[in-house]
């Protein structure tokens, strides 16, 4: 049966509990369970981490704890009994363990790691204190470490800071808010300090002036071992400390004694060979002190010579010294926290007569003096440095230092001398001798014999210590130098002689000479002798001895010792008449004496006459005044040690002669008294205190003393000196003492007589006293001192005088010495700081701790801090005063009431306290504005102070204060003046950083007293509500309501469920509590409602977002109030909307994106949006329509503003902080229409883009506000960092910063524009200064064009999808514009490091609507490439390759993206049939560049590409490209390195072999194919001119080959030469033969069938669109080039590759898996990654010299046809585009150079300027191509000179031999197809060329250049050419163009008079470009070569038949001689024929 328990309430588990039994509850190891019923072995009850789950449990599982039951019942509470440490550990544990983990994942590795350690720490740490088996000591130990590591971690998690209170939490509600700050600021430090400096910090200081006791440090010495290699007799050991500095031994010494093994001789020292020296103090430390180690050894003479002296005899004999600086070892033993060890050489000395100071000789490093015996001989000693109290350390360190420890102490006292020390040594020295030789021929070998014998000449035994650590002995022998008759032994040795022995006793010291070849022992030959205590009954004198020396001999006998006794024994000794018979006896030897040193350290023996005088004072009663006068001349050590008896002798004085002797002894006794103040002999005050209250009998003393003291009171106004005085004030609590207990003992002695007469000289005493205090005199600087010393002293007398009156009494006498202060405060008087610290002491008294004798005290103390206060002085002492003050108030409340108090505290101080606290807070806000000007009293901790004593008084006040308070104001004036400072106080709270962060305790307190003051004070605000109202008060206190309920500390949202639970059940929802308030004070404004509005519309907004539903409730009617008060007055509410809008925008923009905030922001919506409340309110309302949709544009707002929050942290990326800023943008422009927002947001674009270096998209931001302004002189007020300015100079220095930005993003075409617009400006207003800079500017900006180098960038398409994406990007596609250098793989990695969380979709597909709907982030990413609208600028040929590469990339809104497939069946020996490509076309809703880097696709655009029109685009652009590189070569752009052009002949003719352009022959020139698509002749047609065409130029790129091919490289050009004769007959006798119908018209070039307007086309050809992967024949996929490159060469036939971008996400991962499963699947290999690397080695060899890299730029200029590559490198692109084809073409309109964005500044920028109607200009195919200075950095090509292999993947009119196989890229089909060619997004030719390139001056060719051309130049002949006229800009230089040369016109027929009459008119559809190389003439029609030209077979065609037999009109011919002219014809067909003419032998 369950029953309920009474005692098991509480327990912890044992073992973890899991059952499937039902009822049961799962339990984990360590959990506490709270117990309800049991039953049989089980319990049943709840965990405390699931209190909502009950169940049943095993008891055997659960180990029960000791509880206390609090409110028995339903509501009990069930604490358990334990420590309140091990409390606080186990839920720190269990809270630190979830952010533990929580550390690990977010890679805070160290921290983690730390933690873990500190949490294992603080378990065993917990073990230890459960064990309940520590002593007290240890457990405070062990608890001050647990308390440091909490903190420690608490700290470093960011938890909460711990008040504490010995070591325990503090509850917070029974201790002042002074208190808790305090303990705050001691919690906080100690968690920054180890536990040694906490613990000095945490020592109070004792009484008046008392200071800290000294720290003793003790060292602890161990010998571990003594090694030596060839003593072998009995050694001793003596260790000592020795000040170096002052030449002396500071402590006894320790003595170790060794056998011949060097072990100890006494078993028991087997390792306890160990001292401690004790007693060192601070000053001790900084000595320079050593650890002196001395050796002696006890055996032969000599070590070395066995025949020095019998076997028997044993001598002690030096041997040696070893030495150890502490100041080496101090630090390190100072560190640790155990044993050190340390090795000492031992060094012997070499003279033994410098034996005394080897030891000096050894620290002075003076090697000659002493020898090392061997390498390891020495001591191994440990040391360990030990601080603290000695009995303490005893105790905490039983097992160290017990047993065998020698306790060696210092000579001399120690700087603090306990009370119950009692010691008596004396150190004896034997210093050294002079003693005759005595007849021998040698020197002595002298030993000293000491004894301690007693009057009667009895031995005193065991009273001489050789050292510690070894036992007392009776007689001591000194040590024998060798052969020395003058030695110096400085051996020390303690006498420890029992006091009562010592008077009478005496010292003999025996002398023996030591003869090493007697047989004999050794001879006695003279003593010397002293006496111990004088006969004066002093001690011997601490100082040098010099004794006689007495002759005897062996047979001498002591036994009477007064036989010698009588003698003289030293100079000094006056020996009155000594027998005849002892003179006889002993007889001085007058040549001999003996020096001796004694050092007396003894508390009961003295040495000073003086003292002996005073305590023998009725010896000579007349030499009393004297002996007193002579008392200050006695030290102080000898006064402490006889206290006691110099007392009663005072006092026995004093009662002998009151009259004569009182002021002596008051003057004694106050000399005495002072002395304990001394920190030396402060622990002598309870000496003090024992005597007075137990030996002192005085009874008669105290009217001499208060008579003394009234007198010096007295004598204080007038005297001069005053020091006496001082000492005095100083005395006075002891004096007190003794005055009170006199009046003890009389009124004991006489049952209370006088006690009148007593009560009247303390009150005239204390008269005295007050006219002391009162005087003012600020320049008497004695009376100063006097004063401060009574200051100081005056506090100390209350507990004695409260034994003898009442505490009213005494209070009343405190009250009238305090009242008697003087009122005036003197600026930097120090002795207003001693005011109040007699003051402060006060109220820290017993005295004030009484309820009664408080009242009388109170208002005093309270007018001087008021006094303070006012006057703004002294502010850390007034705020320590009230701390203490509040402290004993608080105390005080618990028991009884302190209603009085407060109330007297309320009237004097809440005012002056709410003044000084406003006063602190702006000055510390105003100097911490300047760094280095912040005044002490302006620091935080003053602030932290002054508002916890503020809170304290607040915290006692009741409603009846409150009501008292308001009843004192007089007038409404006053009474506002209060209100707006206590809430302008309170305010500065909620807005300064007070307390710290982690103060959450302190910070929660401190909202519940503003609470409950507002709550408290709301009642009188309704005093400014009415008639009344005042604007002022109630906006500070609703700013104070708003700032209250948004303070951090109080959102319990963002807190864990413990924390929250744990403040909700102590203090509630403080938020809820003040939003009642809040809306209570609303509501009574009535008709001053519309007062508020719209200015608190923003304060209530931040209400609003507060995460808490009876918040949000309670302040959405406001709202609706605000709304509807501003419809009704405005018809409106606009401003309600305006300043809404404005607020949301700032509580983003003000920072308050952190996580505490987050929810707060994301509920907004819900309160606009779906929240029912608002919007059933505006339902109802007139103005409905308006109010849904300001309600539905808020919350479209509030979506933006999510994402801009989110996106502003620190750790987003750049990109989507541009993202949103733009999409707000966008959103203030065109929804709202708010101007000042949307350029705020401007600027905020802008600096965002200057921040990633976009300076192009930062100019067109810019460029928005720009268009917003006007060319007007209309004044415009400062905005943002833009000062007052007129209209028109800010839109002139806007215009000014826009050209700097795109001049930084080197897009000067952008910028020439404007540059122009200020120009026109300048003109307008005849500023002709500014109009020459500008139009420099402008010119600069021409110059830049066509100097500097610039990198065409590569775009990407990237779709968003998934609703896991800011709302911004959620399901959309944008185009983007990447960085320099950026392919795609860089690209895709970059956007997977922005969003760590997507997941890479691997095809080009549109997703579906499960993917867009789904809860994540997928991204889809493929590279496009951009298609001009305009494609004119880029059609004409003379304009600069440079210019046209601007133009391509720029300003461009359609971007195209292919995929290959095949429609149809598929062709497996020609893939090229079926061969189709799906082209996508993306539209832009703004171009690029623009404000962003990327923009959304608007539309979408699909075209299907047949594969003839796409084999038209191949051959189109390779014959560009071998065109431009041809024309280059004849310009000698390139500089005579052949190597590129030899790659490109060679991958375009040796790809026949096996194909080339065959597989279109094949494909599209078959008969079935023609028949069956005759729709498309005149495309078959067009690709046949092609092909011819590409012949031709292949023929003049081998002529130019083979004038500039080295030598070593002519094996490669007859192998090209053969295998264009290959090519040429493939050409001629192939499918591709022209038709009799061609013939019959004659080749003509056609407009192309496939033009823009049958489908866009670009120069990028993505129909081999397999991104950076080549498919080899047999499959193989290769990632890289290298990869490709290293493949065997196959010339069975050739293979397809596309080195273009893959359109879609590429995926770095599973590449051999798809490689495996999608060997044929077109659409899966598009979408492997881009694996190629950047090539690391240069092109060519001499690329140092800058004018050899030009044809960087030639080969690769966008005037050239293949396509650029986004997902290539530069480097990639140069080696694909020479021998690769591009499997598109096309041609591209001109766009408009500025975008929308740019207004009314339309493009283009840069119209080429027009020529003349029907004229050309003829000049060189590059006249345009500069080879300008400004390159890019050079980026690393790889090296083709060596590589075996071909550097490029083959196509159809690439070699065969890079391939194995003959797969194609395109179809996975064996046969060999075209390959795409990739052209460099670099459009700028390199620098090199300056002087030596063609100049703008000179494109013209003259016939000298004519002659001086290195390259071949075909003309016409010229007898009826038509000249054109040079256009303007070349007009001026006096160059014409060549005479005869003709350009034709359209539309009509080119007529050439000389030739063979058979040619026909050519006619001209449409016109080409000037440097179009024309299609070639009919075979037939084939002139011969000039004859400077060789037979070269590669120019021979088999002879055919002519095509036409009707005659011509002209022959062209080549011209020769200064004829011959540059090849400018007017037509592509013309410039075909005549390159090929030009280079055709006859044969």
């Amino acid at each position: 049966m369950w029953t309920l328990t009474e005692d098991e309430r509480v327990g912890v588990v044992l073992f973890s509990f899991r059952s499937s039994l039902p009822h049961t509850l799962t339990l984990e190891l360590g959990e506490t369970v709270f117990i309800l019923e049991k039953c049989e072995g089980w319990f049943r009850g709840f965990s405390s981490r699931r209190s909502n789950i009950k169940g049943v449990f095993p008891s055997s599982y659960i180990h029960l704890k000791k509880c206390t039951v609090t409110n028995k019942g339903s509501k009990e509470t069930v604490v358990p009994v334990e420590d309140v440490v091990v409390a606080e550990v186990t839920s720190t544990l269990q809270e630190w363990a979830s952010l533990w983990k929580q550390l690990y994942v977010r890679h805070k590795v160290d921290l983690f790691f730390k933690l873990g350690h500190v949490m294992s720490e603080l378990i065993d740490l917990r073990r230890q204190l459960l064990s309940d088996q520590l002593t007290h000591e240890q457990n405070r130990e062990i608890k001050r470490h647990v308390t440091a590591r909490l903190d420690w971690g608490n700290e470093h998690l960011g938890l909460d800071l711990v008040p504490r209170k010995e070591f325990a939490m503090v509850d917070e509600d029974q201790i002042s808010v002074s208190d808790l700050y305090k303990m705050h600021l001691s919690s906080r430090h100690n968690a920054h300090h180890n536990s040694s400096q906490a613990d000095q910090n945490g020592r109070q200081k004792q009484g008046g002036d008392a200071c800290k006791a000294p720290v003793a440090h003790h060292l602890l010495v161990k010998l571990k071992s003594f090694t030596s290699n060839n003593i072998g007799e009995d050694t001793d050991i003596f260790v000592s400390l020795y000040d170096f500095r002052e030449g002396k031994t500071i402590s006894e010494r320790f003595m170790v004694r060794l056998n011949k093994n060097g072990g100890p001789k006494n078993p028991e020292k087997v390792e306890r060979m160990c001292a401690l020296f004790t007693d060192l103090s601070n000053k001790d430390m900084k000595r320079d002190l050593y650890i002196i180690s001395q050796v002696i050894r006890t055996g032969r003479m000599l070590l070395n010579d066995s025949k020095k002296g019998p076997p028997h005899i044993r001598y002690r004999r030096p041997y040696g010294c070893a030495v150890l600086a502490m100041s080496d070892v101090l630090q390190t033993i100072s560190e640790l926290r155990e044993e050190k060890d340390f090795v000492l050489k031992v060094y012997i000395c070499n003279n033994e007569n410098e034996w005394h100071q080897i030891h000096e000789n050894i620290i002075r490093k003076s090697s000659t003096k002493y020898s090392a015996p061997g390498n390891n001989y020495g001591l191994i000693i440990s040391l360990q440095l030990l601080r603290g109290d000695l009995e303490n350390l005893r105790r905490e360190n039983k097992a160290m230092l017990s047993g065998g420890l020698a306790m060696t102490r210092k000579l001399g006292f120690p700087d603090v001398i306990m009370p119950g020390d009692v010691r008596n040594d004396l150190y004896l020295t034997l210093e050294r001798g002079d003693f005759e030789r005595g007849g021998k021929s040698v020197q002595k070998n002298i030993e000293v014999g000491v004894f301690v014998l007693s009057v009667d000449g009895e031995l005193v035994k065991d009273c001489i210590s050789l050292g510690c650590g070894e036992p007392n002995v009776a007689e001591h022998r000194s040590f024998v130098l060798y052969h020395n008759n003058s030695p110096r032994w400085s051996e020390a040795i303690k006498l420890p002689i029992p006091i009562d022995r010592f008077r009478g006793s005496h010292l003999r010291f025996e002398f023996r000479h030591c003869s090493t070849k007697d047989k004999g022992d050794k001879k006695l030959f003279g003593f010397s002798f002293t006496p111990l205590m004088r006969d004066d009954g002093t001690t011997l004198s601490d100082q040098s001895h010099e004794l006689f020396v007495y002759k005897c001999d062996e047979n001498t006998t002591f036994n009477n010792p007064a036989h010698y006794l009588a003698l003289a024994c030293c100079k000094d000794h006056i020996n009155v008449g000594p027998g005849v018979a002892t003179s006889l006896l002993f007889q001085r030897s007058t040549r001999e004496t003996f020096w001796i040193s004694t050092q007396l350290s003894s508390t009961k023996l003295t040495q000073n006459v003086d003292l002996l005088a005073l305590l023998k004072w009725k010896a000579h009663p007349d030499r009393v005044t004297d002996i007193l006068g002579r008392l200050r001349h006695i030290s102080g050590e000898e006064i402490v040690k006889f206290l006691q008896d110099i007392l009663d002798t005072l006092f026995s004085i004093l009662d002998d002669n009151t009259d004569k002797y009182g002021p002596l002894v008051f003057q004694s006794l106050v000399f005495i008294i002072n002395l304990l103040r001394d920190s030396k002999y402060f622990h002598f005050r309870p000496v003090m205190d024992t005597y007075i209250h137990k030996h002192f009998a005085g009874a008669l003393a105290y009217k001499e003393l208060i008579r003394c003291l009234k007198w010096s009171m007295e004598r204080s106004t007038e005297a001069v000196r005053q020091d006496h005085i001082q000492e005095v004030m100083r005395a006075l609590e002891y004096l007190f003492k003794f005055v009170i207990q006199s009046r003890i003992l009389y009124s004991r002695a006489t049952c209370g007589m006088e006690e009148e007469q007593f009560r009247s000289s303390i009150q005239e005493l204390f008269h005295s006293i007050r006219l002391v205090i009162s005087l003012d005199r600020p320049t008497c600087e004695t009376l100063i001192f006097t004063q401060a010393a009574l200051f100081n002293s005056f506090p100390t007398i209350f507990d004695e005088l409260l034994h003898m009156f009442s505490v009213q009494e005494v209070a009343e006498f405190v009250r009238g010495t305090l009242a008697s202060l003087p009122s005036t405060l003197h600026i930097g008087h120090s002795m207003d700081v001693v005011k109040l610290q007699s003051i402060a002491r006060t109220v820290d008294s017993r005295l004030f701790s009484f309820p009664e004798s408080r009242r009388i005290l109170l208002p005093v103390v309270l007018h001087h801090i008021h006094l303070h206060l006012r006057h703004q002085k002294e502010l850390l002492m007034c705020c320590g005063i009230l701390t203490s003050l509040f402290s004993v108030i608080k105390t005080t409340s618990l028991d009884t009431s302190v209603q009085e108090e407060v109330e007297m505290m309320v009237e004097s101080l809440l005012d002056v306290l709410l003044q000084t606290l406003l006063s602190v807070m702006n000055k510390s806000q105003s100097q911490e504005a300047v760094r280095g000007q912040r005044c002490p009293q302006c620091t935080a901790e003053i602030t932290g102070e002054f508002v916890s004593c503020l809170l304290s008084l607040l915290r006692h006040m009741t409603n009846v204060h409150f009501e008292h308070l308001m009843d004192n104001y007089q007038s409404k004036e006053e009474l506002k003046e209060f209100m707006m400072k206590i809430w302008c106080v309170f305010r500065h709270l909620m807005r300064l950083s007070i307390f710290p962060r982690d103060w959450n305790v302190m910070r929660l307190l401190t909202s519940h007293i503003i609470l409950t003051t507002v709550q408290r004070l709301s009642p009188f605000q309704h005093n400014f509500a009415e008639a009344d109202f005042d604007f002022k008060v109630w906006s500070s206190y609703f700013s104070l309501a708003v700032l209250y309920i948004n303070q951090p500390s109080l959102q319990l949202e963002n807190m864990s469920p413990s924390k929250r639970q744990k403040i909700l059940d102590k203090y509630g929802d403080m938020r809820v509590m003040m939003t009642y308030e809040l809306f209570s004070m609303w509501q009574n404004l009535g008709d001053n409602k519309i007062h508020f509005i719209p200015g608190m519309i923003g304060p209530f907004l931040g209400v609003t977002l507060v995460p808490q539903v009876e918040v949000r409730n309670t302040m959405i009617p406001i709202f609706h109030d605000m709304m509807d008060w501003e419809q009704c007055k405005n018809g409106n509410f606009k401003q309600v909307e305006a300043e809404l809008i404005d607020k949301l925008d700032s509580l983003v923009s003000e920072g308050k994106g952190d996580e505490n905030y987050r929810e707060l922001f994301s509920l907004l919506t819900q309160l606009f949006g779906p929240y029912p409340s608002l919007l059933e309110k505006i339902e109802h309302e007139t103005w409905r329509e308006t109010g849904i949709s300001f309600v539905t544009s808020v919350t479209r707002l509030m979506e933006r503003l999510l994402d801009y929050r989110d996106c502003m942290k620190g750790d987003e990326t750049e990109n989507k902080k541009i993202g949103c800023t733009v999409n707000i943008l966008n959103f203030y422009k065109s929804e709202i229409n708010k101007e000042e927002m949307y350029i705020r947001y401007i600027h905020k674009l802008c600096d965002l883009h200057l921040q990633a270096d976009n300076y192009t998209e930062a100019a067109f931001t810019l460029l928005l506000y720009w268009e917003l302004l006007h060319w007007d002189e209309r004044p415009i007020k400062d905005f943002l960092h833009y000062p007052a300015q007129s209209e028109w100079h800010r839109k002139e220095a806007l215009g000014r910063k826009v050209i700097h930005h795109f001049n930084k993003g080197k897009c000067w075409e952008f910028g020439i524009p404007l540059c122009r617009e200020l120009a026109f400006q300048y003109e307008s207003l005849y500023d002709y200064q500014s109009l020459s800079w500008i139009r420099k500017l402008e010119a600069a900006y021409f110059d830049n064009i066509m100097e500097h180098q610039r990198l065409e960038p590569e775009f990407f398409r990237v779709g968003f999808y998934g609703r896991k994406f800011p709302f911004f990007l959620r399901n959309k596609e944008f185009v983007c514009r990447g960085h320099d250098y950026e392919r795609l793989e860089a690209f895709q990695q970059r956007m997977l490091g922005e969003f760590p969380q997507a997941i890479a979709m691997q095809h080009p597909n549109q997703p579906e609507e499960a993917i867009l709907q789904c809860d994540a982030q997928y991204l889809q990413i493929y590279a496009v490439t951009p298609v001009p609208e305009n494609v004119g600028v880029l059609q004409l040929d003379r304009v600069p390759d440079r210019i046209k590469s601007f133009y391509r990339v720029n300003n461009v809104r359609r971007f195209r993206h292919d995929r290959p497939f095949h429609k149809g069946p598929k062709d497996r020996d020609n893939e090229f049939k079926s061969l189709w490509i799906e082209r996508t076309t993306l539209i832009l809703a703004h171009p690029l560049p623009g404000i962003s880097r990327w923009f959304e696709v608007e539309k979408r655009e699909l075209v299907e590409v047949s594969p003839l029109e796409n084999a038209i685009c191949v051959v189109e652009n390779k014959n560009q490209e071998l065109r431009t590189l041809v024309s280059q070569y004849q310009q000698k752009q390139l500089h005579n390195n052949v190597n590129l052009l030899s790659m490109t002949l060679n991958g375009v003719i040796d790809a026949a072999v096996n194909g080339g352009i065959a597989r279109y022959q094949e494909a599209f020139f078959d008969k079935d194919y023609i028949s069956s698509h005759s729709e498309d002749s005149d495309k078959i047609t067009q690709l046949k001119n092609l092909m011819q065409e590409q012949v031709h130029i292949l023929g003049s790129g081998l002529a130019v080959h083979e004038r500039m091919v080295h030598p070593e490289m002519r094996p490669l050009h007859k192998k090209l030469i053969d295998q264009f004769q290959v090519l040429r007959n493939s050409l001629c006798n192939g499918p591709c033969a022209f038709d009799k119908a061609n013939a019959t018209k004659g080749i003509v070039a056609t407009q192309s069938l496939v033009s823009p307007e049958s489908f866009k086309v670009h120069r990028h050809s993505e129909m081999a669109n397999v991104g950076n992967l080549f498919i080899l024949a047999d499959g193989v996929l290769a990632e890289h080039r290298e990869d490709f490159y290293g493949i065997q060469a196959s010339h069975s036939s050739s293979s397809i590759s596309s080195t273009h971008s893959a359109p879609s996400q590429l995926i770095n991962s599973a590449l051999s898996t798809i490689k495996e499963q999608s060997r044929n699947n077109r659409d899966i290999l598009m979408l492997f990654p881009p694996q190629r690397e950047r090539p690391s080695s240069v092109l060519y060899q001499n690329f140092s010299e800058s004018g050899q890299r030009a044809f960087l730029h030639q080969v690769i200029s966008p005037g050239c046809k293949p396509c650029s590559d986004p997902n290539l490198s530069f480097t990639d692109k140069v080696l694909t585009a020479p021998s690769s084809w591009s499997l598109d073409s096309g041609t591209r309109e001109a766009v408009p150079v500025l975008s929308a964005h740019i207004g009314n500044i339309m493009a283009p920028p840069v119209p080429p300027r027009n020529v003349p109607h029907g004229q050309r200009l003829s000049m060189h195919f590059d006249a345009y191509h500069h080879q300008l200075s400004d390159l890019p950095p050079a980026l690393p090509a790889r090296s083709l000179r060596k590589c075996p292999q071909q550097p490029s993947p083959a196509s159809p009119t690439s070699p065969p031999s890079l391939l194995c196989g003959s797969n194609s890229t395109l179809s996975g089909s064996s046969s060999s197809g075209v390959f795409t060619l990739s052209e460099s997004n670099l459009s700028d030719p390199p620098s090199g060329r300056t002087d030596e390139s063609v100049p703008n001056s000179q494109a013209w060719t003259t016939e000298q250049e004519e002659l001086d051309s290195p390259y071949w130049l075909i003309g016409y002949d010229v007898s009826e050419c038509e000249v054109p006229e040079p256009c303007r800009s070349h007009a001026s230089s006096g160059v014409t163009a060549p005479q005869g040369f003709r350009t034709p016109r359209t539309g009509t027929r080119t007529q050439i008079k000389e030739g063979p009459p058979h040619y026909q008119d050519v006619q001209h559809a449409h016109h080409f470009p000037p440097h179009y190389i024309p299609t070639y003439l009919p075979l037939d029609s084939l002139v011969e070569p000039p004859s400077a030209l060789s037979h070269k077979p590669y120019l021979s065609f088999p002879q055919e038949k002519p095509m036409s037999s009707q005659p011509t009109q002209g022959v062209l011919r080549p011209a020769s001689g200064s004829s011959c002219l540059p090849l400018f014809v007017a037509t592509k067909e013309d410039q075909s024929k005549v390159a090929w003419g030009h280079g055709i032998s006859r044969d």
